[in-house]
């Protein structure tokens, strides 16, 4: 026999939310809730031990509050002390000891159902089964009379609610799944009459048990026939087994219903009748006749009224709602308002140039409802009537007067008898067709769901043009440049142009035939000069006024040459430096030219005596040149009159989509809007909130002027080798390491002191410090005039590589390329770096090193391109080209070099690109490996992050200065400033 030390006898009522309060006895005294929550809980870890359960008083009684959550579980198996002697002293208590494992196995084996007083009540919760086999015996009768329970068990229903939910519906994931598999539990009810719907009934409704009902009720709206011209509703009984069998009812305000079904159904009508009743009566308040339920007609705006709306509520509360056939295509067909253009529009004009984005196209108003095309004066009939059904052409026709208004004002905002330009038909159909592909990936993707800028999409009118057969062949080949038939190529041409290429000036001359504004923007070394020289040519015998091609002065010796090579019989002026012609001598000189050549200086410069001339064709190269809109020289280039205008580009984009704008706004003026307009439609939805569907939209509008191949395209077929690329991190020096943070130091210290235009200077000073002192202490001390002048010993050289790790890597990478019979081009933005590194690099090899910059001639650029291409590499020679970023990283044909090194880095990796493409071009027959330097732990590791995370814009459209970083706050530059010892 055991022997207890103690006797504790126990008390147990639950509160309506389901938490149990806990009281007793120990050996005939009251226990405190503390002591016996140690003694009850000793052993229950969800409580961790009784710890954490609330004490409370009632009166003199100190209680223990269970939560729902783990009522349940607990009293299904307690695990009381056994030093005790327990037991309950209530019959309630008993019973729950009783109830609770049969319950706690209802909740996990799924023997619930959800409750259709909390429903009623608007709240969701769960109740067992009770024709479970489990609860076959269980008096729920005598139960519900206990104390404790709660009154009709309220008490013990939330307490096994809160068990269901905790076992089957805790987290979201799962609570999503029950709102997606029962989705009209969750549409509440408040308020529902007893008498409205039965148990059964809603959990049939529900999905949660079958009906056994054979028969369905469903409401069923009836439109105007020849028989009966109105509209009229009734509710009828459809067979379970043959849905197309249905029985009409006449249902009395009392609940009565009468009809002709079978004797199988009667006890089922007679048991759902009187809810039924209650139901509609509160739906349909107005539809009751002489005691009849739905015995009246409809009039048109009831009709449309429960169609649109009542028709929806009835589904959510559970009724089978049957609709006319046409209703769902008729309720989706959204009006659409079009202008067809005449036929013939666009196809003459006779000239090279057909039309313009300026001319004008005639059109009639078309209003397109489903399948039904209205004229504009049927439109107009139909809005008179005012009616929001109506019956046109032999079917109903849904008219909504939100959108209808919409239509007329856009009708009264454009005139037919004045046209439309073409540059308004190729907006609006390059969107009209971006909204079909949308809709497209929508229906293919298996989404239904509208979005809510889809829903205000479906709010609003838009304008579409119906195309005439000559405009929609021409939008066709604006997609698909590749359907445009080539073009002969001209027979002056010294060249063999691949495929893509006579593609390309194909497209050019296209464009200029339909006077479109083009960009040639393919990637770097694929031959942009080669094809706007064959348009050239082919245009030429026809051309009245000579071209005019602005180009950095950097490559104007460049063109020079191609033309010649390319293109001997094309007449060309070069119209630069001291030398050029003035007015009276240029207008004597250009009917005996072909081709005039001037950098983007002069035609600033010279702007008022180039825009004397209308040119045959203005082409821009390397375009991203304007890509400040607000400056002199772009205004200059803009305000130049021409036939045709082209930009050539690799880099359309280098760092904002203002670029962008300035370059279109050359080639086709006004096309994008504005500058500010195209700012707020576009730019700043895209750069700061990543706005896809603006970004989808600016690609549809791009898409027809811009012709962009890239190298790795399947389609191009270029004996082009692979580009290797890698970085080279390097460590500080010492010496580097202490300027660095001496530098750093000094800023900091100085912020606190300075604002506006002197904080600004201190910081873009110090950025420009902490650059040089990454590549080399030197560029900073007044050593480097005696590096520059003096020759270099081997101890001078030993010194300056010791001082510089980079430098030291460099070196070393240098020579073992070179001893293999390789040639590089390294990039450096510093003058002084570059001469450092020409005069080290010549001393070390014995060999002599070019070195390009800002200031070097023309000539003398010329003769090293040439001497740098024609050696081989093999033996003493020009093998090493040194570069300044600026000047030489763009324009140049540097094919002899197949290793390219970022001595220091840029801002901007379009910018970079275009100098390793001085190399990783076409004619290259080596692979092409590049280097990029950086050193651990500075600010060329944080560009380096900057670089990666930019590249996303150039991508997503077609890739700074470092005026940013001036705006930072004190901690934002100590963070982006300081030197990181870990990395």
């Amino acid at each position: 026999m055991l022997s207890y030390l103690h006797t504790l006898s126990l008390s147990v009522t639950l509160t309506d939310r389901g938490d149990a309060l806990i009281w007793g006895e120990k050996d005939g005294r009251d226990i405190g809730g503390e002591q016996l929550a140690k003694l009850l809980f000793a052993w229950h870890a969800p409580s961790y031990y009784g710890t954490t359960l609330e004490i409370t008083a009632a009166g003199e009684l100190s209680l223990v509050v269970l939560p729902a959550e783990m009522a349940l579980p607990y009293f299904a198996a307690p695990n009381f002390l056994e030093i005790a002697e327990w037991h309950m002293a209530t019959e309630a208590g008993r019973q729950l000891l009783e109830l609770a494992p049969l319950l706690l196995r209802a909740a996990e084996e799924g023997s619930y159902l959800p409750s259709f007083e909390a429903y009623r009540r608007g709240e969701l919760a769960w109740t067992w089964d009770g024709r479970a086999e489990m609860f076959e015996g269980v008096d729920w009768v005598a139960i519900s009379r206990l104390e404790g329970f709660g009154d009709s068990l309220s008490g013990l229903r939330a307490l096994f609610s809160a068990a269901v939910k905790q076992r089957h519906y805790a987290s979201d994931a799962a609570l999503g799944d029950l709102r997606r598999d029962y989705p009209a539990l969750f549409r509440t009810a408040p308020g529902l009459s007893a008498e409205a719907i039965t148990e059964a009934e809603w959990l049939a409704a529900m999905g949660w048990r079958p009906d056994i009902a054979p028969f369905r009720p469903a409401l069923q709206l009836l439109e105007p026939d020849d028989e009966d011209p109105a509209w009229r509703l009734r509710l009828v009984l459809t067979d379970r087994q043959d849905g197309s069998f249905m029985i009409p009812v006449r249902l009395q305000e009392d609940g009565q219903a009468t009809g002709d079904w079978d004797d199988a159904w009667e006890p089922f009508v007679a048991e759902r009748a009187p809810g039924w009743a209650a139901r509609l009566g509160a739906a349909l308040p107005g539809l009751t006749s002489r005691g009849v339920l739905l015995g009246t007609t409809l009039t048109d705006e009831s009709a449309w009224s429960f169609l649109t709306t009542n028709s929806r509520q009835l589904l959510e509360d559970g009724w089978n709602v049957l609709l006319p056939g046409w209703w769902e295509a008729a309720s989706k067909r959204k009006p659409r308002l079009s202008a067809r253009l005449a036929e013939g529009a666009g196809s003459g004009g006779g000239g090279e140039s057909l039309f313009g984005m300026n001319a004008l196209v005639s059109f009639d108003w078309r209003v397109a409802i489903g399948e039904n095309s209205l004229s504009e004066a049927e439109f107009m009939s139909l809005l008179e009537r005012n009616e929001r059904l109506v019956r046109f052409r032999g079917e109903w026709i849904y008219l909504d007067p939100a959108l209808l208004e919409q239509i007329r004002r856009l009708m009264a905002s454009v005139d037919p008898a004045e046209g439309l330009s073409l540059q308004d038909i190729l907006q609006l159909h390059l969107l009209s067709e971006l909204e079909k592909e949308q809709t497209a990936e929508r229906r293919a993707s298996g989404r239904k769901e509208e979005s809510e800028e889809e829903a205000e999409d479906d709010a609003r009118v838009e304008l579409e043009v119906e195309l005439n057969a000559h405009l929609l062949k021409l939008m066709r080949q604006l997609a698909q440049p590749s359907d445009i038939p080539a073009l002969p190529v001209p027979d002056g041409l010294q060249a063999e142009l691949r495929g893509y290429q006579r593609q390309g000036f194909t497209w050019l001359s296209y464009m200029r035939q339909h006077g479109l504004g083009a960009c040639l923007a393919d990637d770097m070394g694929l031959g942009k000069t080669v094809q706007f020289i064959t348009y050239l040519l082919y245009h030429q015998p026809v051309s009245e006024q000579p071209a005019l091609l602005v180009c950095p002065t950097s490559v104007l010796g460049n063109w020079q040459k191609e033309l010649a090579r390319f293109a001997p019989e094309l007449r060309v002026m070069l119209h630069y430096g001291k030398s050029r012609l003035g007015r009276e001598e240029l207008t004597e000189a250009l009917p005996h030219t072909d081709i005039v050549l001037t950098s983007y200086t002069t035609a600033l410069l010279d702007q008022e005596t180039l825009q004397a001339y209308t040119w045959s064709s203005l082409c821009l190269d390397e375009a991203q040149n304007i890509k400040n809109a607000a400056n002199k020289q772009s205004a200059a280039i803009r305000s130049l009159s021409a036939l045709h205008r082209i930009a050539l580009t690799g880099t359309p984009i280098e760092n904002r989509l203002s670029e962008l704008w300035s370059i279109y706004d050359f080639m086709n003026p006004g096309f994008l809007g504005s500058q500010r307009g195209f700012q707020q439609r576009f730019a700043t939805p895209i750069e700061k909130h990543q706005d896809t569907e603006r970004t989808a939209q600016l690609q549809q509008f791009i898409k027809p002027f811009m012709l962009r191949r890239k190298k790795k395209d399947p389609a191009i077929q270029l004996d082009l080798p692979d580009k290797l690329e890698n970085k080279v991190y390097i460590n500080l020096t010492a010496e580097q390491g202490a300027m660095y943070e001496q530098t750093v130091k000094d800023l900091m210290s100085r912020m606190q002191q300075l604002e506006g235009m002197e904080r600004k200077g201190a910081i873009l000073g110090a950025l420009t410090q902490l650059k040089q002192l990454c590549d080399h202490p030197v560029l900073l001390s007044k050593e480097l005039d005696i590096v520059e002048s003096t020759q270099l010993s081997e101890e001078i050289r030993e010194m300056l590589i010791g001082r510089s790790a980079k430098l030291e890597r460099l070196v070393t990478m240098v020579d073992e390329l070179r001893d293999e019979g390789d040639s590089c081009l390294i990039f450096t933005q510093y003058v002084g770096m570059g001469r450092m590194l020409a005069n080290l690099l010549s001393a070390q090899r014995g060999e002599p090193v070019l070195y390009l910059n800002g200031s070097t001639p023309k000539q003398a650029r010329d003769g090293m391109i040439e001497s740098f291409q024609a050696f081989d590499g093999v033996g003493p020679g020009p093998g090493i080209f040194i570069l300044s970023l600026k000047a030489g990283g763009v324009g140049l044909n540097l094919t002899a070099a197949n290793h390219v090194f970022h001595f220091d880095r840029w801002w901007n990796p379009a910018v970079e690109n275009q100098a390793t493409d001085r190399a990783y071009r076409m004619g290259q027959k080596k692979n092409v490996q590049v280097h990029k330097f950086i050193s651990l732990g500075t600010l060329e590791e944080r560009i380096d992050e900057m670089l990666e995370n930019k590249m996303s814009l150039s991508e997503n459209v077609i890739s700074s200065s470092e005026g940013w970083i001036t705006e930072l706050s004190n901690e934002e530059l100590q963070d982006l400033f300081t030197l990181r010892r870990t990395w």
